[in-house]
């Protein structure tokens, strides 16, 4: 039995990969995506571990041995039960909750959500965690002088594979064509001051036709002095002709 290739990608709670991984499925069909949802306290180990090749994280992570690119920020919010008198506020300040009891965000967010729902208290989480876990009987408020949180991507740096730099360039928006997948022809070396013809040819004087062909220079006209006019006064028609022949006939 052959078994297809595939990327694992790991993720943390909070995180939506659908639009990156649909776009994967596009351009690679002969590489499928599998996926290892994680806990932030995983998430640089699913890496180390060989459980996954790429993992979307939540900053800060060690980053001994990794390649981190940061992604996005996310907005952090207070999640407080609808009957606490803060909910009433659009959004709050850290000095606002300071009379108000914070759980430790790391905890199980489930486990704290059922303690602020009874009333108890409140905690800072990111705007998409506590998307995730939102109730009728809960309000999330912005904490407009709380850090953002922030999103990245990392993998191993010695085990970066072409799937993998593919992988991180459809995530920061690079396209199917972008210079990393199709290689820039070499500009031309041209001497200084000279155009190049259309047809890549120059003429002497480096100036082209339009085909792109060299195109001698034309040589001017003779004066009235030059060669050209001695052989028009030699001619037998000329005027100087016509009147030495009536000057014999007389």
């Amino acid at each position: 039995m052959t078994v297809s290739p595939s990327l694992r990608i790991a993720f943390v709670p909070g995180v939506t990969i659908t639009k990156w991984s649909r776009t994967w499925e596009e351009r690679r069909r002969d590489t499928a995506l599998s996926f290892v949802p994680v806990e932030v306290d995983e998430q640089s180990a699913v890496l180390h571990a060989d459980t996954a090749d790429v993992s979307f994280v939540r900053l800060p992570v060690d980053s001994e041995g990794l390649s981190v690119i940061r992604l996005y920020g996310e907005v952090a919010v207070v999640v407080l039960s609808v009957d606490d008198p803060l909910a009433d506020s659009e959004t709050l300040t850290l000095a606002e909750l300071a009379t108000l009891t914070l759980h430790d965000p790391s905890a199980p967010v489930a486990d704290t959500i059922a303690l602020i729902a009874a009333g108890v208290g409140g905690v800072i989480l990111p705007h998409a965690i506590a998307r995730a876990h939102s109730r009728k009987d809960l309000v999330a408020r912005p904490v407009t002088d709380a850090p953002e949180t922030e999103i990245a991507i990392a993998w191993l740096a010695e085990q970066t594979t072409s799937d993998i730099e593919e992988f991180v360039g459809i995530v920061r928006g690079r396209s199917a064509n972008s210079s990393r997948l199709v290689p820039t022809p070499p500009t031309e070396k041209r001497a200084p001051g000279k155009a190049a013809a259309p047809g890549g040819k120059q003429t002497a004087s480096g100036k082209a036709n339009a085909g792109g062909k060299a195109v001698a220079k034309r040589k001017p006209y003779a004066t009235s002095g030059g060669a050209d006019a001695k052989n028009r006064s030699g001619s037998p028609n000329s005027p100087k002709a016509r009147n030495a022949r009536k000057r014999k006939g007389r």
